[in-house]
């Protein structure tokens, strides 16, 4: 099967792009449901300031994501927001040991999913870099300022994550390696 090249100015494969997008949209919502119910459970403590902010960094995420949709002409999907949030939900029902009460190891994993989240976030904004160099509808200076927020955003869960498992196991959460690089 041949592939028709795109026009030029455009990506390739918009219609993929238009699900790629969408995606990372509906990550955004579950990330938003996800670091809410946090900001509720570290109410008070050292890590409800960075989650309040991180909170306000996804919800504007993810308008600037349906904003490169809308740019492309690219349809936002609603569905696959509603299967996220429904997911989100549902894992809140984990076998964890604790039935009607939240487990100790319930933060750590809430860090530890969203540091890997974020990871997977900022490989998504290094991949729409890329298709920003074919598109100029795609605005390369917002696509910069969104890596480097993920960026800084990993680093602060990282030192957050490992705060939280000194905290369940004990021991010095400044023991582990540098994490600059990742």
């Amino acid at each position: 099967m041949s592939q028709t090249p795109a026009p030029t100015g455009a990506v390739a494969h918009p219609e993929l792009l238009a699900v790629y997008l969408n995606d990372h949209i509906a990550s955004a919502a579950g990330g938003i449901e996800l670091v809410t119910r946090m900001i509720g459970v570290n109410r008070g403590n050292q890590h409800e300031a960075g989650l309040r902010q991180l909170l306000d960094e996804l919800r504007q995420e993810k308008t600037d994501l349906e904003t490169i949709a809308a740019a492309l002409g690219l349809p936002v999907r609603q569905y696959k927001q509603v299967a996220v949030w429904i997911a989100e939900k549902a894992s809140r029902l984990k076998l964890n040991g604790h039935v009607l009460t939240r487990s100790p190891l319930s933060g750590l994993v809430e860090f530890e999913f969203l540091a890997s989240a974020v990871r997977g976030k900022r490989s998504g904004f290094e991949t729409l870099r890329i298709a920003a160099t074919v598109d100029p509808r795609i605005d390369p200076v917002l696509v910069e300022s969104l890596i480097d927020q993920a960026h800084r955003q990993y680093l602060w869960l990282t030192e957050a994550r490992r705060e939280v498992a000194a905290g369940v196991f004990g021991g010095d959460p400044d023991v582990v390696a540098d994490t600059t690089e990742a």
